[in-house]
């Protein structure tokens, strides 16, 4: 009897410290990114490039998902308002049938973004990959990252891990709150963020050879990369 109950008081100790470790990393994440995200271009700096960050058009259910339409309004919008001049598209591409970067592109042009102002990263796997890689592989030492705030945040430490110059830009018209569900997936995507960058040390999967974005005056305006993936 008496060493269960020291065992539950051990088990209750560990759940707890893991609960106040959980909420501290979140607080970090969260707290040391907040004031770098804006909803209102004329308040923001101009950059050279965003990034979007990838996810699917349709939800699990087969409707279509906001948060890409939303993400694609954004970054349509930094461009056609004259606050950057490139778009790198980074995301997954398991399949034929399933490529985040290509459904972005395609996206972005129905929005008027010409094709010489986009590139794109099919090997955006995770958003340590897309970020890293877009230091790494496209040489960006300063961007702008679109997604949505809940999102934002990990996505600006993960920047800020990379010395990397970034701030956010969300569509002025979104939600400030997501389901339980998108909420909770992403309060533990804080935290492993926070393993991965400091405990475990975390890599992108593939980083491959270095293809960087030409964004001199004279230059076409980029390229798309790995147009064929």
């Amino acid at each position: 009897m008496k060493r269960l109950v020291i065992l539950s008081r051990w088990a209750v100790t560990l759940v707890g410290s893991m609960l106040l470790l959980g909420i501290a990393a979140n607080a970090w994440v969260v707290g040391s990114t907040r004031a770098l995200i804006y909803d209102d271009t004329a308040r923001m700096p101009v950059y050279d490039v965003a990034v979007v960050l990838g996810t699917s058009p349709y939800t699990h259910t087969g409707n279509p998902n906001a948060l890409f339409s939303h993400r694609i309004k954004a970054a349509a919008q930094l461009y056609h308002r004259g606050r950057v001049r490139h778009i790198l598209v980074s995301g997954a591409n398991p399949s034929k049938a399933y490529n985040e970067p290509r459904e972005m592109y395609q996206a972005l042009r129905r929005h008027g973004v010409p094709d010489s102002a986009i590139t794109l990263d099919f090997a955006g796997f995770r958003t340590l990959d897309s970020i890293v890689r877009a230091k790494r592989v496209f040489g960006l030492h300063a961007f702008v990252i679109v997604s949505q705030r809940y999102h934002e945040y990990r996505a600006l430490f993960l920047a800020q891990h990379e010395g990397i110059e970034a701030i956010g830009y969300i569509w002025p018209k979104e939600d400030r709150r997501q389901s339980l569900r998108t909420e909770t997936r992403e309060y533990l995507a804080r935290i492993k963020a926070v393993l991965d960058l400091y405990v475990l040390h975390t890599r992108p999967r593939f980083l491959g050879p270095r293809r960087p974005i030409d964004l001199s005056p004279s230059s076409a305006g980029g390229y798309i990369a790995d147009r064929g993936a």
